[in-house]
């Protein structure tokens, strides 16, 4: 199969943006995608915003607004990512990046989505884009970015094959998304708001409960420095249910530093190269941001459920769960607990271990947690098996796609290669 580089601009119908400036926001109207809900890894944008356009802003203010099938485009920060717009489109953008929409005539738009994203495309973005601090690829430039684009029948088939795997991809990502909701709504329902105990304090069975496990929680509540707890539970330390982990590091070889950047995934500040405060760690954890990203907007700590061999540096707290209490126990605590008022520093925020220890833990009886855990168990076990088929797919597609739009790799071989990482 043969394909000609083509510039950009030549294959598009439309380029839309929004004058390059921030557009009026309030509280309340259409959300304003900005760029830092651009993401790669899915197909469509996030919605993590809190900036919203009202109507008369949409209809007066813009230049124009993306259409189902156009291309989100980064323009500054992070040049070059891009994502889907869905059907309906549900939102503005927001300055640094644009919309491009494909000329039929000219070209598939999946085939071009697909096109972009590849790394015969991402390596020349990342050659023409200026700016040291912060990347910018400017839209003056677009036409000296050239694009592969073979026959239509090629076309076709590579951008339905990129959009049937990332689909793949997306449905196991919501999949596990469903998996932590279904978890954190039943941790808030044992342990937030106390429903079997207040449930059987009314002398009322729990609801969707088995007997055996209802038998397991107390039939009243006790008081407490923070209100009414269960009786017989306690407020505790965090550092009285979980281990601190130096002390399981993997020690390494001379050779195994040299390897450094191996097969495993990394977490931390900085880069792994050169970091003699890296270490390899195995096993199940949930890692806390130590310094600099600490928090969420909304006060939660930044966490990392990990699983497997992993490298990570001094800038996160490795916990594990300890003495009864699960690792995901852990998790779902620290996801349900504000930190905001435990985080120092006024140029850059840090949790210190001391500091982390005053985060507070709900500690059920033994027997209680144990139930937990075999509930929670399952779904979190199915919730690594789909993040790591998730992944595996997504590191196959990626790597058929450049030689897909080459024609080194025909469709049935690509296909037949995907079905091999599931």
């Amino acid at each position: 199969m043969s394909f000609e580089w083509r510039p950009f601009t030549e294959l598009l119908a439309a380029i839309v943006d929004n004058r390059g400036r921030t557009c009026p926001v309030g509280d309340a109207g259409l959300p304003l995608i900005a760029t830092n809900c651009i993401d790669d890894s899915s197909l469509y944008p996030r919605y993590e915003t809190s900036r919203f356009v009202a109507d008369e802003t949409y209809r007066t203010w813009f230049r124009g607004h993306p259409m189902p099938g156009d291309i989100l485009f980064v323009c500054k920060g992070s040049p070059g990512r891009t994502n889907w717009c869905p059907d309906p489109v549900d939102f503005c953008i927001a300055q640094d990046m644009v919309a491009v929409r494909a000329d039929l005539a000219k070209i598939s738009p999946k085939y071009l989505f697909a096109a972009l994203r590849s790394s015969l495309v991402q390596a020349q973005i990342s050659n023409l884009h200026v700016g040291t601090m912060i990347p910018h690829f400017k839209k003056g430039d677009f036409g000296k970015l050239r694009i592969p684009v073979p026959d239509a029948g090629a076309q076709a088939e590579i951008g339905d094959f990129y959009f049937d795997v990332s689909m793949r991809i997306a449905l196991l990502r919501e999949t596990n998304a469903t998996l932590e909701a279904i978890a954190q709504a039943l941790f808030k329902s044992w342990f937030v708001d106390f429903d079997p105990v207040r449930a059987k304090s009314q002398g009322l069975a729990p609801a969707g409960m088995d007997e055996a496990t209802a038998a397991l929680f107390p039939e009243g509540f006790e008081d407490s420095e923070k209100g009414p707890i269960p009786r017989g539970w306690r407020w505790v330390s965090l550092r009285d249910v979980v281990s601190i982990y130096d002390s399981k590091r993997i020690p390494l070889s001379g050779q195994e530093r040299a390897k450094r950047r191996g097969p495993f995934p990394y977490y931390g500040a900085a880069a792994l190269m050169d970091h003699v405060d890296d270490h390899l760690f195995e096993g199940t954890h949930v890692l806390v941001g130590e310094d600099g990203s600490v928090t969420q907007p909304d006060g939660m700590p930044v966490l990392q459920y990990v699983w497997g061999k992993f490298w990570v540096n001094n800038h996160a707290h490795v916990l594990q769960g300890a003495h009864g209490i699960c690792t995901e126990h852990v998790l779902l605590s620290l996801r349900s607990t504000n930190i905001q008022h435990l985080v120092t520093g006024a140029v850059q925020a840090k949790l210190s271990q001391g500091n982390m220890w005053r985060i507070d833990f709900m500690l059920p009886s033994r027997e209680v947690a144990g139930a937990f855990a075999s509930i929670i168990g399952p779904l979190f076990a199915r919730f690594r098996q789909n993040a790591e088929q998730a992944q595996s797919l997504a590191e196959v597609r990626d790597a058929l796609l450049p030689r897909l739009i080459s024609g080194q790799l025909r469709l049935p071989e690509a296909i037949a290669e995907t079905e091999e990482a599931l």
